[in-house]
């Protein structure tokens, strides 16, 4: 489980034989086996941190729906280790399981000073994603300012900008993104009850409204 506030930016070292290998910019301190590192917001199991590279097995799965596997040698990616019981929840609840990778349409500063940062949006996925609700790109824990059929826009604020690898992120790159969980499991619940033989009432669409979900 991890927040979406990154923790440091590296640069991929090589990607072979199902290995992964990352230069993180600034040392991590107390590293261990084993444990969960987010790598462009996607969950990854750290093999070895020797000699200041992280290195990790890569799955066919993990390399075909994130941007992992195909982002040149030399890219820069976000790393954020595993959230502990305790800490701070300063972004949102972010699993680490990309959904999909989507093309960047937009980065540039906008007319009011700030800087626009736009996304393709799958349609299978627009249910998903709502104003102002929580959308990862990158692993970088953002408010969506608005959202389209087959796009949506989030702004990125100075520091996000400076300390992670949006910055270099153009449009027709590939960007990861994993949306709210909270509103997966909503919409799979009404799914279900929608299409249950003898069902009526429940939740709606109608409900959620009134209720100030949507």
């Amino acid at each position: 489980m991890f927040t979406g506030l990154v923790q440091g930016v590296g640069k991929i070292v090589s990607r072979s034989g199902g290995k992964l290998v990352i230069r993180p910019e600034v040392p991590f301190e107390e590293l261990v086996y084993g444990e969960s590192i987010a790598v462009n917001g996607c969950c990854l199991t750290l093999e070895s941190a020797a000699g200041g590279f992280f290195t990790f097995h890569t799955l066919e799965e993990s390399l075909r729906r994130t941007n992992l596997g195909w982002l040149p040698v030399g890219s820069p990616v976000n790393l954020e280790r595993a959230l502990r019981l305790g800490d701070r929840l300063g972004g949102h609840i972010v699993q680490g399981h990309v959904d999909t990778a989507a093309k960047v349409l937009d980065s540039s500063r906008c007319a009011d000073g700030d800087f626009a940062f736009s996304v393709e949006l799958p349609e299978a996925f627009a249910q998903l994603v709502v104003e102002k609700g929580s959308v990862a790109i990158d692993g970088v824990s953002l408010t969506v300012a608005e959202a389209g059929k087959n796009h949506f826009s989030v702004r990125l604020i100075p520091v996000t900008l400076q300390e992670t690898a949006l910055r270099s992120r153009r449009p027709g790159d590939m960007v990861n993104l994993e949306f709210d969980v909270i509103g997966r499991y909503i919409l799979r619940m009404m799914d279900l009850r929608e299409n249950s033989p003898g069902k009526t009432g429940g939740i709606t669409m109608a409900v959620l409204q009134e209720a100030g979900f949507l």
